[in-house]
């Protein structure tokens, strides 16, 4: 005999009804404390940064004085130029030039005109865009989005030059910005790095670019690529004329027309560790000979051992290795 309840349902069936609905309250339950946790972790995000290997919460309170690398695997995070000028030249000897340049508009650019979506977020493909992650509001005007990029950031573009010290040598320095429009390079970022060579050809100083871009800016067209030329002109005169000493910085990312020119015109080219160094992109690349790109070859471990590079350099030791190549150099032409 089977014995029923008040509703007609077995005391068996009942009992399974009733452990099912528990564990649906749970599967409720826990989906309602996972989305309360992903709304603590965005109420709090402005004190953390992520890391982009291991997706470790770095607190951003000390990770300055960590130089911005990672403390969970050692991955060297992103700098503003502000702080990579501070790594690299001797406190109270920075003179900024320059400073007053701005960008304006000189094709009109429109962005309607534009298919954002043939970019993906994060890519820095073949280098003619800014930062590889566009906005949907891309009606904003590009003397708009320069005007935002300066408020936001403090610089008026997207590389800081001038002169300063290091270790007590005096050298002229050009560092790019990647938070600036990706580093992107346009007219005032071209002429400003030619100038730079140009004053450090005029007081025989040593010369430092460090590079951290997308490429040639897009919004001025033709005008960007031209720059490429412009600054490689000067480079020539500044090594072969006047016998000079010029090392390239890479740093994550370098790619497009920076890659292309002064990127790679160094007399010794130093790369930081798992720095992302290309001229086309993983995907651009994937697209066009329909191939698969292997894991890590743009890194700079695999471009050193194909001879891209000549040094890999972690940030700690930069400024070290810059002052013993500076000895070398001076020592070699005075003998």
């Amino acid at each position: 005999m089977i014995n029923r309840n008040d509703s007609g349902l077995s005391i068996r069936e009942s009992s399974n009804v009733v452990n099912e609905n528990v564990v649906n309250e749970n599967v409720v339950n826990e989906n309602v404390v996972n989305e309360n946790d992903l709304n603590d972790t965005q109420k709090y995000k402005h004190l953390w940064v992520q890391c982009e290997k291991c997706y470790g919460l770095n607190y951003k309170k000390f990770l300055k004085s960590k130089m911005n690398i990672c403390e969970y695997c050692g991955y060297h995070l992103k700098m503003i130029s502000l702080d990579r000028i501070e790594l690299l030249i001797d406190p109270g000897t920075w003179n900024p030039m320059d400073e007053d340049m701005v960008s304006l508009d000189p094709i009109e650019w429109d962005s309607s005109e534009f298919d954002s979506s043939e970019f993906d977020s994060g890519e820095f493909d073949s280098g003619e865009f800014d930062s590889g992650e566009f906005d949907s509001n891309e009606e904003e005007s590009y003397k708009d989005r320069i005007d935002s990029y300066q408020r936001e950031t403090g610089l008026t573009e997207a590389v800081q030059i001038g002169t300063g010290e290091l270790n007590g040598r005096p050298v002229a320095i050009g560092v790019m910005d990647f938070h600036f429009l990706g580093g992107s390079m346009g007219s005032v970022v071209g002429e400003k790095i030619t100038r730079l060579i140009e004053y450090a050809n005029n007081h025989s100083l040593p010369l430092i670019l460090v590079c951290a871009s997308g490429g040639a800016r897009m919004q001025e067209g033709s005008l960007s690529l031209m720059q490429m030329a412009k600054i490689a002109s000067a480079l020539y005169d500044y090594q072969v004329t006047k016998n000079l000493f010029y090392i390239s910085v890479l740093t994550s990312p370098t790619t497009g027309g920076v890659t292309a020119s002064f990127g790679m015109l160094g007399d010794v080219i130093i790369a930081e560790p798992q720095a992302y160094i290309a001229f086309a992109g993983k995907r651009v690349i994937e697209e066009t000979l329909k191939t698969t790109v292997p894991e890590g070859s743009q890194e700079s471990e695999n471009l050193k051992s194909k001879g891209t590079c000549d040094f890999i350099v972690p940030r700690e030791f930069l400024k070290l290795t810059l002052d013993m190549l500076f000895d070398m150099h001076f020592f070699r032409n005075r003998k």
